[in-house]
């Protein structure tokens, strides 16, 4: 049996999970709210706000505008 290996920014989504606290569909909604923000805008509410690190908010914007979720 071989696993799949996440990859892109969705590797990043255990480590924030665990970090801080709340699952990804929590932060993607964040995001969602504060759009048409522009993507490094997004990613500054996130540190600025929620004191996450510039890798984790970066591929949680990046995953949720990529997706189509914006």
């Amino acid at each position: 049996m071989t696993e799949e290996k996440t990859k892109g920014p969705a590797s990043y989504f255990p480590a924030i999970e665990k970090k801080y606290g709340r699952p990804v569909a929590e932060w993607q909604a964040l995001i969602r709210a504060a759009l048409p923000a522009r993507h490094m805008e997004l990613v500054a509410m996130l540190k600025e706000r929620h004191g996450m690190g510039h890798g984790h908010a970066n591929a949680l914007v990046a995953h949720t505008l990529a997706k189509g979720e914006g």
